[in-house]
């Protein structure tokens, strides 16, 4: 044998040896999507169900049924209704949504990996349209959908066996099938593993959904579905459980510290893919996508549409936490923008600092029931001056606090006070154009200088410029008139937006 021939030889085997064995990490890698693998639906049949069948336990978000608590395979029965009902969509917007079990999102479904699904859904009659139910927990042509078409006062009824463990959306499929979805048609089944999840102290169901209305966000009064928007992709709210205020202020999570949070998180669409994140909190797991195999140490997580995660953490500092959508315009702009009260002792330990930001918050720390008393008085032509400035002082504090302050003093040097403002009080005309086309360059306010930048702020509704200026131009020490939403309206249409400025 030639010697060249010798030495490709060795070296083939020496790199044949080579592949056969991993580095460490990889090993580790495998070792740990072996010891989770399940298997799928192969793995998921465990046979008839035993024992007499079982009531499906259904809670309302943000509640989550009890684990299942059961070491064999049962007929579960689900019993679940179709409402279509007015309901706030944000402080004094009402919309019309299509729920399951009048909700957004529909009722949580909790079963056990293995289980026969007997579904009963029931359309109540005083709903205007045909629905049905798409379980992607189902193994099955359409998930149930062709199975569960139901008019409006009749009831379907069909049955599946759950094969597969993990987190699953249901929705709607009816045709127009995103408009069904999009007026909130949506909620998650947990399918648990047949061990049962790990003991946690809290579990809490939260879901995010796009929606489209006709006007502008927080346009007050009823808003009917926009199709065009839909169709667009461009929503006006995108939200977590269907309201602005679902899980703000008194609605908050709440928890304790020192406790462990799971968190069942779906996205509904119909559009848009989510980015979780809990501003404050690091997910100690996260099972993504609601499958089996999770990540840990996370910062933000996506969920496409149609998708769910679960995210698991552990509390040690108190404080209100929250909760967001990191496409981070939703969160501030749009509504996408929750709340987690951690009570207990303080931890100077790991973190010193404000328990509360209300600045960063913004006017979600409070309610805004002031905003709808004021557009409801103006729409019934009975609006005081005091009804503005009360909800002028609410929308503040989202909008203005920040650089001009709850006091209205400003930032020396930086940012010109509005408090006893020579300039505020010269020209109010002047003032509605500045909130919504902004302000560049020097101006001089009580005899000093400020050269700095205020955004265009024509994102906001003509209500909620003439209630911020109100509150603004008579309070502090400015006295001034109440300015309407007729005279921002005006000055609307009669100025043209600056470039990037919202319509």
């Amino acid at each position: 044998m030639k010697p060249g021939f010798i030495v490709i030889a060795m070296a083939a085997i020496a790199t044949l040896v080579g592949c056969g064995k991993q580095p460490q990490a990889q090993q580790s890698v495998a070792a740990a999507n072996a010891s989770a693998d399940t298997g799928g639906s192969r793995s998921g049949d465990f046979g008839p169900p035993r024992g007499e069948p079982v009531e499906a336990v259904l809670t309302s978000p943000p509640e989550v049924p009890p684990p299942t608590n059961r070491n064999y395979p049962a007929r579960v029965i689900v019993e679940l209704e179709v409402k279509e009902l007015d309901l706030e969509i944000s402080e004094g917007v009402r919309y019309t949504f299509w729920t399951f079990g009048g909700t957004v999102p529909g009722s949580f479904i909790r079963v056990r990996q293995g289980d026969t699904v007997e579904f009963h859904l029931k359309n109540h009659p005083s709903s205007k349209m045909p629905h049905n139910i798409d379980l992607h927990g189902v193994t099955g042509p359409g998930g149930g959908a062709a199975s569960s078409f139901t008019a409006p006062g009749h009831q379907s009824q069909f049955t599946f066996k759950a094969l597969n463990r993990g987190l699953y959306v249901y929705h709607c499929a009816t045709a127009p099938v995103g408009m069904h979805v999009a007026n909130g048609m949506y909620g998650l089944i947990l399918v648990e593993p047949p061990e049962g999840l790990p003991k946690v102290d809290h579990e809490y169901y939260v879901m995010q959904g796009d929606f489209y209305t006709v006007g502008k966000y927080r346009e007050k009064g009823y808003r009917p579905f926009d199709m065009q928007k839909a169709i667009d992709e461009k929503p006006t709210y995108v939200l977590f459980n269907g309201s602005e205020s679902a899980l703000t202020g008194p609605r908050a999570l709440k928890v304790n510290t020192n406790e462990s949070v799971r968190l069942y998180v779906g996205n509904g669409g119909p559009n848009l893919v989510s980015s979780f994140h809990v501003i404050g909190e690091i997910f100690d797991k996260v099972q993504y996508e609601g499958g089996t195999r999770y990540q840990e140490n996370v910062q933000t997580t996506l969920i496409p549409a149609g998708g769910a995660v679960t995210v698991e953490f552990h509390t040690e500092v108190p404080g209100t936490y929250v909760l967001v959508d990191h496409s981070i315009f939703r969160a501030f702009n749009k509504g996408a923008l929750a709340m987690l009260e951690v009570s207990g002792e303080k931890r100077a330990d790991i973190y010193s600092g404000k328990e509360q930001d209300e600045v960063y918050i913004g006017d979600k720390v409070e309610s805004l029931a002031s905003v709808a008393t004021a557009q409801e008085a103006r729409a019934q032509g009975t609006l005081t001056k005091e009804q503005q400035i009360q909800a002028g002082s609410a929308l503040y504090k989202g909008t203005c606090s920040v650089c001009h302050q709850d006091t209205g003093a400003g930032l020396p040097n930086v940012f010109p006070p509005l408090a006893r403002s020579d300039f505020l009080a010269a020209d109010h005309q002047r003032a509605i154009q500045i909130v919504l086309n902004g302000l560049n360059g020097p101006v001089k306010v009580n005899g000093a200088t400020y050269n700095s930048v205020m955004p265009p702020m024509s994102q906001l509704n003509d209500d909620e410029v003439a209630n911020i200026l109100t509150y603004v131009t008579n309070t502090w020490g400015n006295s001034g008139p109440a300015i309407s939403a007729k005279q921002v309206a005006e000055t609307r249409a009669k100025t043209k937006r600056v470039e990037g400025a919202a319509d």
